[in-house]
């Protein structure tokens, strides 16, 4: 009996030494499995903003499109791209956790990173006005001299002068032979006086001798040194770039004027904080509809979004205003607590230190400032 014992238990622990081997492979096999056979599955919300998302040719391109597909490479992502209809639901799927994160041209604000959590900045960018070209005065000096103001001080100018010359003809008609003619024919050699008075000096062998116009004399000239000093403030302003460029050049002249932009926007808010009325849209293409109709004559928006539209369809249309305000920077944003922070910016600075994202800003914007 115990010879039997024996010979059972040496019998399995040699079985128990051939399967040990093959179950630790199996095992070791089962956990490699998953990281090497099966890629994370990423969804990737966006909407249409050229140049930094959008649909062409069947392909979802763009400068930030093109950045996502970098990082999926470098994380080794099956990245699946969600086009949705407006940036408001973009934000909010991935708020809710239907998306993994957004990437387009979303602004890093206060109020986003309150509720999900930013990446680092993928891009700098800021606001601009866009006018019509019709509205858009070109710079031209003839029309500039040819303004209404300009001719108002001219003529207030020979109004003046008329008044000073005849004036002086009534105090030195008697005592002055130069001033001694009838009325009728004393109206242009006194004003030739005044004039000559006030940019000459006057003429030595005319000086005034009767005593009122000795007293009106100094007062002409007095008061001809304000009416030089209008006069050349008028064709200085008529001559300066805010006069002979337009009517709007930076956001203080926005006011009381028909301005558009997109509801919830960055560049909503920034005008709201300047109480500066507009009419806000639900998306880009209907803003874009219409500005090109002409129902909208103004649009402050996203930089690189309304110089990339003048430059592709808005040509001949629109014409961006030169100086950006409020700086501001984009970043892909995920839900709140997301895993994938981390290693998106890992990513972003890998592509900063090899060049790579260089080189995908050139391929959009040109050279970086």
């Amino acid at each position: 009996m115990t010879l039997r014992l024996l010979c059972f238990c040496l019998l399995l622990a040699g079985l128990m030494t051939l399967i040990s081997p093959a179950a630790h492979a199996q095992s070791v096999a089962a956990q490699a499995e998953p990281v090497g056979a099966q890629a994370q599955q990423v969804v990737v919300n966006t909407v249409t903003r050229p140049p930094f998302s959008m649909p062409l040719g069947g392909q979802d391109t763009g400068f930030t499109m093109d950045l996502m597909r970098e990082i999926a490479l470098r994380l080794g992502w099956d990245m699946r791209i969600n086009r949705v209809d407006s940036f408001a639901q973009m934000l909010d799927e991935v708020q809710r956790g239907e998306a993994d994160l957004a990437a387009a041209n979303i602004s890093i604000t206060a109020g986003r990173e309150a509720v999900m959590d930013f990446s680092q900045p993928i891009f700098e960018s800021g606001l601009q006005i866009m006018l019509h070209r019709d509205d858009v005065l070109q710079p031209s000096l003839f029309a500039a001299l040819l303004s209404w103001d300009l001719f108002a001080a001219i003529g207030i100018a020979f109004v003046l002068l008329l008044i000073g010359g005849m004036l002086m003809w009534l105090f030195e008609r008697r005592a002055q032979p130069y001033f001694d003619r009838p009325l009728k024919e004393a109206w242009f050699p006194s004003f030739w006086w005044a004039l000559n008075l006030v940019v000459n000096g006057g003429f030595e062998e005319r000086v005034p001798r009767s005593l009122p116009g000795r007293i009106f004399g100094p007062l002409l000239v007095l008061s001809s040194l304000f009416i030089v000093s209008v006069f050349v403030a008028k064709i200085t302003a008529a001559m300066t770039v805010e006069a002979i460029s337009g009517t709007v050049n930076s956001v203080n002249d926005l006011y009381g004027k028909q301005v558009a932009t997109i509801q919830g926007s960055t560049a909503a808010g920034f005008l709201d904080r300047r109480e500066i009325d507009y009419v806000g849209f639900s998306g880009l293409a209907e803003m874009l509809e219409s500005f090109e109709t002409g129902q909208t004559r103004i649009v402050v928006f996203d930089a690189p979004v309304l110089n990339h539209y003048v430059k592709t369809s808005g040509a001949g249309i629109g014409q961006v205003m030169s100086g950006r305000f409020l700086t501001e920077y984009y970043g892909l944003i995920f839900p709140q607590g997301s895993g994938n922070v981390e290693p998106v910016n890992q990513a972003l600075l890998s592509m900063q230190e090899d060049g790579s994202y260089d080189t995908l800003y050139r391929k959009w914007f040109g050279a970086r400032p």
